[in-house]
């Protein structure tokens, strides 16, 4: 059976040395590039589905829960096979820029029935790992990285509504989109492609090429369909878990036997390592790696230098009339340095909100316990819950933002802003 290297068999498992070819500037990039694609396609070749769930099982009962029917497959012409072939639009990317990433398609293998724990059930998670926090309604989901990274795609249902909820580890990038488009109910897969270093999807439906990025119709016959974005944060599974105890969380039991908590790219984040596969001269305004907090809205975009709020705890923006605030705390690691995830170097958590509740503006401020606001000193946790004070229990609508690299940032957002600190009202620098 074909495997992907990293997620579900997915990108390639770095060796000594080829991670030295990738932080050797004398390097050729063509060589790099093809060296992991080779180790990809080797991992391709190796089995990659298991009857039952993998690593440690599970310490809790996995559950299916209630999900929306996708629509049925159409009998139109497939951008998977190709992306100009007869009958198809035009696509709205550079067809060359578009490569393979090594697996073919769902050579990663997407998670299409998702199973779940409770957070009470969970002990093979530890404190500092990161999860993606996904709330519709007053439905809050967690999905571990550490099986994120092996699938890259969960198609699920949360609060009656089907969402698409995807990382792709090149980009550090976590984003979660609606599956209705056009009166379907959409199921995505991994196509086995990549532009600007990050993972196309496909839909099941009509084989159309999606960005996950920017969750657009690249090719294909839904090319120029938008997804509608919704929030997910990236934060630690000790607060997650705490602010939510009787959540559910992605369980293990996925049908698939990966090493989940490993970590296939070791070291990849470093600032001095080229991102894989990336046929473009990186935005020189920072380096490629920096991480950077990402928020687009009405033709805005702003890259927040993830170190910058760390070091400010709190950062207060305007998008046109709309007031929002953008926080970080420490206890999350990274899930590109170790081999083994939870072992991976500090890089914090974030958030980002809407400053006003129920018509009142609220100013913010890093406290011991996590944000305090001024109006009436309530105490707030990383995901923009109320956990003490006045407003105890009311919860801040959450914006849509991406945790990722500058170098994807500004490929998809190449007329973003900077902000790299200043006055705590924000300033943009760029």
């Amino acid at each position: 059976m074909l495997k992907r290297l990293s997620p579900a068999g997915a990108h390639p498992q770095i060796s000594s040395d080829s991670r030295k070819g990738f932080a050797t500037p004398k390097r050729s990039h063509r060589l790099i590039a093809l060296t992991a694609a080779l180790l990809l396609i080797a991992a391709a070749c190796s089995d990659t589905s298991s009857d039952g769930a993998s690593g440690d099982s599970p310490s809790g009962e996995a559950v299916e829960l209630e999900q929306v029917s996708s629509s049925p497959r159409q009998d139109v012409p497939s951008a998977l096979e190709s992306m100009t072939g007869a009958g198809l639009p035009e696509p709205t990317v550079e067809v060359g820029r578009v490569v393979s990433g090594g697996p073919p398609p769902d050579g990663i293998p997407s998670i299409d029935r998702p199973r779940f724990e409770k957070a009470s059930d969970i002990g093979w998670l530890a404190d500092r790992e990161p999860v993606m926090s996904l709330t519709i309604d007053d439905e809050t989901r967690a999905y571990p990285v550490q099986v994120m990274t092996w699938h890259e795609i969960v198609n699920d249902t949360v609060a009656g509504v089907p969402v698409v909820v995807t990382y792709c580890p090149l980009c550090n990038s976590a984003l979660v989109y609606e599956r209705r488009a056009d009166d379907q109910v959409l199921d995505f897969g991994v196509s086995g492609k990549l532009y600007n270093s990050s993972l196309v999807m496909y839909d099941r439906q009509t084989e159309s090429l999606w960005s996950h990025f920017v969750g657009e119709a690249i090719a294909g016959v839904m090319t120029g369909t938008k997804l509608e974005e919704l929030a997910v944060s990236m934060v630690s599974w000790a607060d997650w878990r705490e602010a939510n105890p009787q959540g559910w969380v992605l369980s293990k039991d996925t049908g698939f036997d990966r090493p989940y908590g490993r970590n296939p790219y070791v070291n990849y984040d470093r600032a001095n390592t080229d991102p894989f596969l990336f046929d473009e001269t990186p935005d020189g305004r920072m380096p490629a790696k920096t991480r950077v907090l990402g928020i687009e809205e009405n033709g805005r975009a702003v890259a927040v230098l993830t170190d910058a709020l760390r070091n400010q705890g709190v950062v207060h923006l305007e998008f046109g009339s709309r007031p929002i605030v953008a926080w970080a705390k420490p206890g999350a690691a990274s899930a590109l340095d170790s081999q083994e995830i939870a072992e991976g170097k500090e890089v914090g958590q974030t958030g980002v909100f809407e400053s006003v509740l129920d018509g009142q503006p609220l100013t913010f401020e890093p406290s011991t316990d996590g944000f305090k606001d001024s109006q009436t000193q309530s105490t707030w946790n990383v995901l923009g819950q109320a956990v003490d004070g006045p407003l105890s229990g009311k919860r801040l609508t959450a914006i849509p933002h991406v945790d990722t690299f500058w170098f994807a940032w500004a490929a998809f957002q190449p007329q973003s802003q900077i902000f790299n600190g200043g006055a705590a009202g924000g300033s943009q620098n760029g």
